[in-house]
């Protein structure tokens, strides 16, 4: 399934919409402004919470956990010492890790499970400046996937933050 992200301008938090291929709004994910550390809720289109990220603020490096119903679902790390390229691990409980890689600052990067494909991002299909695509394979966990990248890109343009 193809997914369409684009950060909302303008406005306070981090907000998302994400819509589906047919451009329908599917997912919307509400930044929490004036937190301490990132706080976003990731909800479905009647605003029901399907997961929440938070900001780890005691940790080495760049962390966030996802939960889903106040169980842990992943905790999001970008890995802080790596040769040529950046790198993130999406640590979920079991031994289904994501490895996240690429070239996160234009958005073009893929998302591996054990060497095998499980989504690309890529902002080349679009010329909006905050706007890129998400395709994930089907059987994945779209939810997941989607809530990792909007952390990678709270890490990777922190700088561009309006708020």
């Amino acid at each position: 399934m193809r997914y369409v992200m684009k950060q909302k301008l303008f406005c306070w938090g981090d907000d998302f919409a994400i819509k589906n291929e047919a451009g329908e709004e599917v997912f919307f994910v509400d930044g929490r402004a004036f937190s301490l550390g990132d706080k976003l809720s990731f909800q479905n289109m009647q605003r029901n919470e399907l997961a929440f990220i938070r900001q780890k603020l005691l940790s080495w490096g760049p962390t966030y956990q996802i939960t889903r119903g106040g169980e842990l679902a992943a905790v999001v790390k970008k890995h802080l010492f790596t040769l040529f390229r950046c790198k993130f691990t999406v640590d979920v409980p079991g031994p289904d890790d994501l490895e996240a890689q690429g070239s996160f600052l234009d958005m073009e990067y893929t998302f591996t499970r054990g060497g095998q494909l499980v989504a690309e991002v890529s902002k080349r299909w679009f010329a909006w400046a905050d706007t890129y695509g998400v395709d994930i394979r089907e059987g994945e966990d779209d939810v997941l996937i989607l809530a990792s990248t909007v952390v990678i890109d709270m890490v990777c343009h922190a700088d561009n933050k309006l708020d």
